[in-house]
């Protein structure tokens, strides 16, 4: 945490830093400290700005913005692209506010903010989720397209790729975790919101996803 108290009339900007003790969470502290500095009583041409990991969050978040979207619009053209059929895509892309809420709640439960790396784990969360739902749609329609009925489809293709998906899911986790419980204060955020995500979406995408085909099912040709 580092704060900077700046006047307008002169080019000296002295520093005051200060590290958090291990345990604590930096962006908590540091608004505390702000908070407090509120009331204080600074001579005329004198303003406080706070610096360090609250200065590099907002350089970090106002070039990411633009990015996410291209990257979401990328990877839904990629699924019309793989289906040619909205309703195969909305099938898919259904299990990605099932890990948002898994990878908040994995932040919430391990005390960690919405950082620049919880970001970016939000990213590449939305990409194994969608890699995982591909497989078990995939087959769904290539079942179809084989003559079997719409239910007995949806069931086998959920028996069939259980296992893999559940394995993938246990594998990513596993070499997540040491990074997780380790407590970084740049890494952890981004391994507690991919675990969380991976939890949520494999245990409740085995019911999501059915459904929403069975409710919105493509038109698979023979």
């Amino acid at each position: 945490m580092r704060t900077r108290a700046s006047t307008e009339t002169s080019l000296v900007s002295p520093t005051v830093t200060a590290n958090v003790r291990s345990g604590y969470n930096t962006d908590r502290v540091t608004r505390a400290a702000l908070e407090g500095l509120k009331g204080l009583a600074l001579p005329t041409g004198y303003r406080l700005v706070a610096a360090g990991e609250i200065e590099s969050q907002k350089e970090s978040f106002g070039g990411i913005g633009g990015a996410i979207v291209v990257a979401i619009f990328g990877i839904l053209a990629i699924l019309v692209l793989e289906f040619r059929t909205f309703r195969s895509v909305l099938i898919v892309a259904s299990v990605i506010p099932l890990g948002i809420a898994g990878g908040i709640v994995a932040l919430l439960l391990a005390g960690k903010t919405l950082s620049f790396t919880a970001t970016i784990g939000f990213v590449a969360l939305i990409g194994i989720e969608i890699k995982t739902s591909i497989l078990l749609v995939d087959l769904t329609n290539q079942m179809r397209g084989r003559g079997v009925p719409l239910e007995e489809a949806i069931r086998k293709a959920g028996e069939v790729r259980f296992l893999p998906i559940v394995l993938t899911s246990l594998t990513a986790i596993g070499g997540l975790l040491p990074i997780a419980l380790q407590g970084s204060a740049m890494y952890a955020p981004l391994a507690w919101v991919i675990i969380g995500g991976l939890v949520s979406s494999t245990l409740l995408a085995r019911i999501v996803t059915p459904v929403m085909y069975q409710l919105i099912a493509p038109t698979v040709e023979a």
